[in-house]
């Protein structure tokens, strides 16, 4: 398989993708290796995982190189990738104890009550592409902590990392029998849904995630989705500083070229100050420096997936088509490598394709609106349930608002964000089951009740 560099449109490795046989010896290597690293004494993984913490710190600067040569991030955002996924990783290990081990739940001089937490065994882990480092340690992390051996499958955009958190997590103690990683496009990972797994865990678009679900439901077995967004943001009408506002949520939108499941992707603006929140959002957008992702204070780069350009242009033709105006960008930039300028669209409506399936990339649609009901019916107006963002100085406000929103997470005065101390979940079209938080360490264990009498 060839890692073709986004940017230059290089091949700049050719490496071997696995084959059903070797698929089949590595999860039986998995399986053997299972019970014994699930006997091992929680503080013990614990230890390993902030090892492996330190280790992708302290070769931050190797690691965002290659992220940034085959997914086409800018430099500093892989960075800050990597420090933020190993800031997600040490919460969650330094979490373990609390979440993991035995609860009891009820104590008498007859009966004792308590629940253990078992790990599942082997888990089947298809990740994403776009933030490797910070996606995967959402699942393997946990998996790991809670005594689970990992097949771990990156993105086939992201290989080279993915064998970089393999070679890390491995130098830290994790056996190599314990973590296995395989590679390949698509045909790999279909091929992973019919090994007997104890549980599988994907990332990624709606449509793969409905064919992962409908494969693996007959194995009864845990199937955890996290999919896409068509995320909205409504900038109420008592908003003070409104250019503040607007660089906050452009940068939702565009961070990371807008590739993203919880980008900002759709923002409805009041009347009363959609006039002046327009003018300074596109004038945050111009304001950002277009290039290389390894150029100093490149801040818009390279879309990761070719394909993705000719549905970006689509998504612009359709709501040009409807009536809109194009304020910024438009179209996809001249030359080598998958470069798709910023966007800005205006005098959107919500039949528009741009503000109903998912963009992923570097384009936004802003809408007028009169009043909160107005906005709450179009944030709602959607297959997708993500995340839901509302700016508004009156908290109060927002929290209505944000309660009447059918979505995972609510964000008030923020959006684009992730924490590691809250469950990360979805509705409707994006997906089920959560992780992060204790709801993400014990996702990956059977609970055990235990009646004990004396």
């Amino acid at each position: 398989m060839h890692i073709i560099n986004p940017a230059t449109e290089e091949i700049i490795a050719t490496i071997q993708e696995d084959s059903m046989d070797s698929l089949a010896i590595k999860f039986t290597r998995l399986q053997h290796a299972a019970s014994a690293w699930s006997a091992i004494p929680l503080q013990n993984r614990i230890d390993i995982i902030e090892k492996f913490v330190f280790l992708i710190k302290e070769n931050s600067e190797e690691l965002a190189a290659i992220l940034t040569s085959e997914m086409g991030k800018p430099l500093q955002q892989s960075r800050n990738e990597i420090n933020g996924a190993g800031a997600k990783a040490s919460w969650l290990a330094q979490h373990a104890t609390q979440y993991l081990t035995d609860e009891i739940m009820s104590l008498s001089d007859q009966l004792t009550e308590k629940i253990v937490y078992e790990p599942l065994g082997v888990i089947c882990n298809i990740s994403a592409w776009n933030y490797p480092y910070n996606v995967g340690v959402n699942i393997f992390v946990p998996a790991l902590l809670a005594g689970n051996a990992v097949m771990y499958k990156p993105s086939e955009y992201a290989s080279l990392t993915g064998l970089q958190i393999a070679n890390y997590l491995i130098e830290a103690g994790v056996p190599e029998d314990v973590f296995q990683v395989a590679i390949g496009e698509g045909d790999v990972g279909k091929a992973l849904l019919d090994l007997p797994f104890n549980g599988f865990y994907f990332t990624g678009s709606y449509q793969t995630g409905q064919k992962i679900y409908s494969h693996v439901a007959t194995k009864m077995v845990p199937c955890v989705l996290e999919l896409g967004g068509k995320d909205p943001v409504y900038v109420a009408d008592d908003v003070v500083d409104v250019v503040a506002v607007a660089a906050g949520i452009a940068d939702g939108a565009f961070y990371n070229n807008g590739q993203s499941c919880c980008s900002v992707e759709r923002i409805y603006v009041q009347s009363a100050v959609y006039e002046e929140f327009v003018q300074a959002f596109v004038e945050e957008v111009n304001s950002w420096k277009v290039g290389l992702p390894t150029e100093d204070g490149v801040y818009i780069s390279v879309l990761s997936r070719k394909a993705q350009l000719d549905v970006l242009t689509s998504q612009v033709e359709d709501a040009v088509a409807k009536g809109a105006r194009v304020l910024v960008g438009g179209k996809r930039m001249e030359g080598k490598g998958n470069y798709f300028e910023p966007t800005v669209i205006v005098d959107v409506t919500n039949d528009m394709v741009l503000m109903r399936e998912e963009s992923f990339g570097p384009i936004i649609g802003i809408m007028r609106v009169e009043h909160d009901a107005d906005a709450i019916r179009l944030m709602n107006d959607t297959n997708y349930g993500l995340t839901a963002g509302v700016y508004s100085v009156d908290q109060n406000r927002a929290e209505a608002i944000l309660a009447k929103v059918d979505s995972g997470s609510g964000y008030w005065n923020c959006c684009d964000r992730v924490s590691a101390a809250l469950p990360w979940s979805g509705r409707g079209h994006s997906g089920f089951g959560s992780t992060l938080s204790h709801v993400g360490l014990r996702v990956f264990t059977k609970p055990k009740a235990y009646h004990l009498r004396k």
